[in-house]
């Protein structure tokens, strides 16, 4: 049997590069570990904390799925699904959260970050935190045990949410006997943190980033307006930079070390700026067009998640079958 991995991703913002090398990427790789089931799904109810433009979740819900589509996401190889299309996992947060302790949510990052910072203003410590950030860890909780996942992949500053997955699947295994998978993290330590075009990591925070799958023009505008050193023409120019740690991650070997010489040959920034340029169209172009399509063929993506959910609803009704009866409500 297959160790299920399962990576969630919220539709709370359009994909830039950054999203892409340091978790979609990473995420889409495991399909290829041969012991591995991958599961994929849109967090959309867990988007509903922030985001609550009923225009603005559609338009970044197909954004997200077909980013994923286009990055390689193969739907026949792993379960693409939507997780409003799975009940199972309402009715098990539900239940999961009469044996979650409230000082476990007390201690969850971002209710403390949200109380921080009110109590940093002088507001009252609970100002606009809704009900749905206080439990938020519940119901990710349910996304991972409903589905007997084994490992969940994140990064080192995510570490918290799978630990407190694990504390309520075992609070739950000791109340009412074994009947959930304890969950394991999967850290990424080589996730890449790359930096945006004013040198600082790119966020949409700091409206620095390159959109993933923007036009041509736009990317082209994008690499050159990316912030260089003042190195006079025909200096040598240092490797460091933001353009040499793009080129990498979007060239072959010898591409790379091609360019690094012509750094070490004192290249112009203009022309770095515009080697970067193509080799970062090459790659992005075959992607973008996947994109565009499926952003023009809804009912395709639609079609996709549908399926998906199909799959992943045959486990889904196992396990809340199992915890009804552990409970006591099953038939």
């Amino acid at each position: 049997m297959k160790n299920i991995i399962l990576t969630g991703v919220k539709p709370t913002g359009t994909p830039h590069l950054g999203n892409y090398f340091g978790a979609i990427k990473p995420a889409i790789d495991l399909m290829r570990e041969p012991e591995a089931q991958c599961f994929y799904f849109i967090a959309d109810y867990h988007a509903l904390t922030t985001l609550q433009s009923a225009a603005d979740m559609k338009k970044y819900f197909y954004e997200i799925a077909c980013t994923w589509l286009a990055a390689g996401l193969d739907p026949e190889k792993a379960v693409f699904y939507r997780q409003s299309d799975i009940p199972e996992v309402f009715e098990l947060t539900t239940i999961l959260s009469n044996v979650t302790p409230k000082g476990l949510m007390n201690r969850a990052h971002a209710y403390k970050a949200c109380v921080e910072k009110n109590e940093a203003a002088g507001l009252d410590r609970d100002a606009d935190i809704n009900m749905g950030l206080y439990n938020y860890p519940i119901l990710m909780t349910a996304d991972i045990v409903l589905f007997n996942t084994k490992y969940v992949p994140v990064g080192q500053d995510q570490k918290q949410h799978v630990e407190i997955a694990r504390d309520i699947a075992q609070y739950f295994n000791k109340k009412y006997g074994k009947s959930l998978m304890v969950p394991c993290e999967k850290i990424s330590e080589q996730v890449a943190t790359l930096a945006g075009l004013d040198g600082r990591k790119m966020s949409k925070s700091y409206n620095n980033v390159i959109p993933l799958f923007c036009t041509e023009k736009q990317l082209h505008k994008c690499v050159m307006a990316i912030k260089t050193d003042c190195s006079a023409p025909n200096d040598p120019k240092d490797t460091n930079s933001i353009l040499f740690t793009l080129y990498k991650l979007f060239a072959t070997p010898e591409q790379t070390a091609t360019y690094e010489q012509a750094f070490h040959d004192g290249i112009l920034w203009s022309e770095a700026k515009k080697q970067l340029f193509d080799v970062m169209n090459a790659y992005l172009l075959p992607m973008r067009e996947k994109y565009d399509y499926y952003m023009a063929h809804h009912d395709e993506v639609d079609d996709i998640l549908a399926q998906g959910a199909v799959k992943a609803r045959v486990i889904a009704k196992e396990t809340i079958e199992r915890v009804r009866k552990a409970i006591g409500s099953g038939r």
